[in-house]
């Protein structure tokens, strides 16, 4: 009896659960070598950091962890259509073969979805020195095309250590940036010569442009950021302005303490901040309501329930005066917005 208990006491516990990254590890350590690397060639440099950790951390699977991995891909190959399996070449076959390959060749530009070239996507496996070093050697619209396709944080440390004038002359090539050809994507070497082919149109696939910079540059240290915002400002104030917008929207209010969120509202006109808030969530409303007054809280929220439909113009129109009242404290000192690089004790 004393045995068994012993036996009872000495048995490993079973493993908990595998997610999903470790069942996938697994996968593709049952999988030959030639194999698991196919398919690794088409995940990202951040999935496959992932997975190899978990290669590394599975290596030790028990049988039943890998018979949950097994069940796990079977339950989910479930749910996949046979329809996708080679979807995108037999599509583009069927299409050739109907309507020739010129033809074929502008409307699937039109309607397939938009991949990622070989060339931007190499940019995304680089070290940062490394492109930086790109940067600074191509020409600076080259430059702002790689800018733009860079991970934000991945592209603000690459620009960092850049001269000051080439930093702002990449950033408002990139700002400009609204589309460009997919021959340009597909070639870094040929972008100049292949933004428009023998006067087709070509389909574009969206890129850069003030939204994509605002995101780098909120990644870089305040001052930096500052600088090279002065700088732009010289160049073509409007499109810094617009950079500057989208730095900080409405939706950032609630990255502010209360203490300069509260600053903030006092300074805006009570009937335009009932127009601003009508056009978010109630976690919101309430966030910012909380810094007011109860008296001038009731007002506010007796002017939104007295509204009825209100232009989406409007709303947009009314947060970007709170935001400009925001950029003007910020500017003034009044209130703190931290930077990437920052660090407050």
């Amino acid at each position: 009896m004393a045995d068994a208990d012993n036996m009872t006491l000495d048995a490993p516990a079973p493993k908990a659960a595998i997610d999903g990254s470790s069942a996938a590890a697994i996968l593709l350590m049952l999988l030959d070598e030639s194999e698991a690397a196919t398919i690794l060639k088409h995940l990202g440099p951040e999935e496959v950091r992932g997975l190899a950790k978990a290669m590394f951390d599975t290596a030790n699977a028990s049988e039943a962890q890998i018979e949950q991995a097994l069940d796990r891909f079977v339950v989910r190959s479930r749910d996949v259509s046979a329809l996708a399996i080679g979807a995108d070449t037999r599509i583009r076959t069927v299409i050739n073969q109907a309507v020739g390959n010129v033809r074929a060749d502008n409307i699937l530009a039109a309607v397939a979805p938009q991949r990622s070239a070989a060339s931007l996507e190499m940019l995304r496996w680089m070290d940062v020195d490394a492109i930086s070093g790109l940067l600074a050697s191509e020409h600076p619209q080259v430059g702002a095309l790689i800018l733009s396709v860079l991970v934000p944080d991945v592209a603000a440390r690459a620009i960092e250590t850049l001269d000051e004038l080439l930093q702002a002359d990449l950033v408002l090539r990139a700002a400009q940036l609204t589309s460009v050809p997919a021959a340009a994507i597909e070639d870094l070497e040929s972008v100049l010569a292949s933004a428009n082919v023998d006067g087709q149109r070509v389909a574009k696939q969206a890129i850069g442009g003030p939204s994509d910079v605002a995101k780098i540059m909120k990644k870089m240290p305040k001052q930096l950021s500052e600088r090279t915002i002065r700088a732009l400002k010289k160049t073509d104030k409007l499109l810094a302005q617009a950079i500057e917008e989208e730095m900080f929207i409405f939706e950032n209010l609630r990255d502010l303490d209360k203490k300069s969120l509260g600053t903030v509202l006092r300074s805006v006109d009570a009937a335009e901040l009932a127009i601003a808030l009508k056009g978010t969530d109630e976690e919101m409303v309430d966030l910012c309501l909380a810094t007011m007054s109860k008296r001038a809280s009731e007002t506010i929220r007796d002017e939104m329930a007295e509204m009825t439909m209100v232009k989406r113009t409007d709303v947009d129109e009314a947060q970007k005066a709170v935001m400009l009242v925001v950029r003007q404290m910020a500017a003034s000192g009044e209130i703190m917005i931290a930077g990437a690089g920052d660090d407050y004790v």
